[in-house]
């Protein structure tokens, strides 16, 4: 655990460089003086806030202790949660046929980075699994692989999403 003199603003700024994950909390309505925990908790000043003890992110139990979160842990169980995740991405994304570049591009653009070694053999398994269907074509003079859901990952798309939004209500209602 890393500790920063007291300092207040300058802080943060220490704290959001150790760890790419980090988010600070949401500000509280009384003023700039006071700070809200990430989850909802006592008001704190800023003396006692997490910019002076914490390295990631933190939260507040109903003792006021200060409780940090592993950056390492944290991004391995990011990982996790975003692995199945991807899968849902890239099929709702070919129900309109692309090329791998343009299907990086498209789902940058909804928030959803992902590298070119992740995304080909993921396109690579799709396909062997019968879920998309693939063409080569010469496009700009250069041949590109063009890929579209199959019928059958058109179905499993349906299906992944039926599941994916009742396991997204129920955490709702436990979050």
């Amino acid at each position: 655990m890393l500790s920063f003199p007291r300092s207040g603003e300058g802080d943060r700024e220490a704290v959001e460089g150790l760890c790419p994950h980090y988010r600070p909390p949401v500000s509280a309505s009384a003023g700039p003086s006071t700070t809200r925990s990430v989850v909802e908790g006592p008001r704190l000043t800023p003396s006692h806030s997490m910019f002076h003890t914490l390295f990631v992110t933190h939260y507040v139990t109903p003792w006021n202790t200060v409780v940090p979160i592993d950056c390492d842990l944290f991004e391995s169980m990011r990982l996790e949660l975003r692995r199945g995740s991807l899968v849902l991405a890239v099929l709702a994304r070919l129900r309109e046929e692309r090329y791998g570049y343009t299907l990086r591009q498209a789902l940058a653009g909804d928030g959803i980075e992902m590298e070119e070694s992740t995304l080909y053999p993921l396109l690579r398994r799709l396909e062997t699994q019968g879920l998309l269907t693939s063409e080569w074509r010469e496009e700009e003079k250069r041949r590109k692989r063009f890929y579209r859901l199959s019928p059958m990952g058109t179905e499993m798309l349906a299906a992944l999403a039926t599941e994916w939004r009742g396991i997204n209500a129920s955490l709702d209602k436990i979050i």
